[in-house]
């Protein structure tokens, strides 16, 4: 397909929350804009045809069987109403609770998951942009996966994939991801930090960095102060970020987790924080605000990015949730996405 008339792929998110309600929003922001790129939700039709009705937003939901029945913009048609294109993933009660962890709502989210992926690995559509899922509500549903990393590094059939966190003033990129602090601790091997950097070192020069600077935080207070505090920096870390020197990566460290965001965001001094654990890299991007922070997967045959955010149970079904996260994650899955993938098509495996 004709790379400017390729669709960027947006999967619904877990239908109890706040996931239908920002592709909606943002859809309907983007879609109102003459020559816009055409996007195609990958979700449940009545879900999106009663959440824009609840919203009150002028959008016809209109299912498509393939990626290919999107080829082109579609603007408003003479009654104003917003065209969007949906293939349907799933088919879900008009009662299903929100706000609530639902194994219903589970699968139809990993269904869309799937269907999006084996469409990108084809090179049918641009991109893949992902709304919330519910950790909970996927295991209910008998994905034993817990997150959006893990299943699709297992559709695309790869294993060195990373979790990216991105805003205006900060990036960090993590070693470990969605496991136990304990089990984290464990997997904080030198091969898994220096293939860490490896990847944030070629994630950013896809954004256009032609070399990028990166820090790697350590694991204990201060950096081990020198072995005193724990020797993960002496043992592991530090020769690690050896390699990636040696191979020609601007690659620095360890540093003292306290403070090496705060170099990277107020002094510049770095353009991605290499993270060992999810919360260590997670909190500081996240406290900047999830408004415009966008969650990147590198790694994949293809390009996809997120919301920096959850499903939001507390405030589904309410219509005050913010999509402006969702508006990020599309923009830069367009920037990272020039062109269609040019990954060989293959079956998709079954993630459960």
């Amino acid at each position: 397909m004709d790379s400017a008339r390729t669709p960027v792929a947006i999967t619904m998110g877990d239908a109890c929350g706040i996931g239908p309600e920002i592709v909606l929003k943002a859809c309907a922001e983007r879609l109102g804009v003459p020559g816009a790129q055409p996007l195609l939700v990958y979700g449940d039709v009545g879900v999106l045809v009663r959440e824009a009705r609840a919203l009150g937003l002028a959008i016809e939901v209109l299912p498509v069987d393939r990626p290919e029945s999107v080829a082109a913009p579609h603007a408003p048609d003479d009654a104003g109403r917003i065209r969007l294109r949906v293939i349907a993933c799933s088919e879900l009660p008009a009662d299903l609770p929100a706000g609530q962890v639902d194994a219903r709502a589970g699968a139809a989210a990993h269904a869309a998951i799937v269907r999006a992926s084996h469409d990108a690995i084809a090179g049918r559509v641009r991109a893949v942009v992902t709304a919330p899922i519910h950790k909970e509500a996927i295991a209910a549903a008998g994905v034993r996966h817990p997150g959006h990393t893990e299943i699709l590094a297992e559709l695309a059939g790869v294993t060195d994939v990373r979790m990216m966190l991105a805003n205006d003033e900060l990036r960090t990129i993590l070693v470990t991801i969605h496991v136990p602090l304990r089990a984290a601790i464990e997997a904080i091997t030198r091969e898994a930090v220096r293939d860490t950097i490896a990847i944030a070192d070629a994630g950013l020069r896809r954004l256009g960095i032609a070399r990028p600077r990166i820090a790697v935080a350590g694991l204990n207070p201060h950096a081990g102060e020198g072995g005193l505090m724990g020797r993960e920096e002496l043992d592991t870390i530090a020769p690690a970020i050896a390699d990636a020197r040696a191979a020609g990566i601007d690659a620095s460290g360890p540093w003292p987790g306290d403070t090496v965001f705060m170099r990277a965001r107020h002094f510049r001094d770095f353009d991605v924080v290499v993270a060992m654990y999810h919360d260590q890299g997670l909190i500081p991007v996240k406290y900047l605000g999830v408004d415009t922070g966008v969650n990147v997967t590198v790694g994949l045959p293809f390009v996809r990015t997120s919301v920096d955010h959850g499903t939001a149970f507390d405030i589904a079904g309410r219509g005050v949730a913010d999509h402006h996260s969702l508006l990020a994650a599309i923009d830069l899955a367009l920037r990272l996405a020039p062109e269609p993938s040019s990954a060989v098509a293959r079956p998709v495996a079954d993630a459960r």
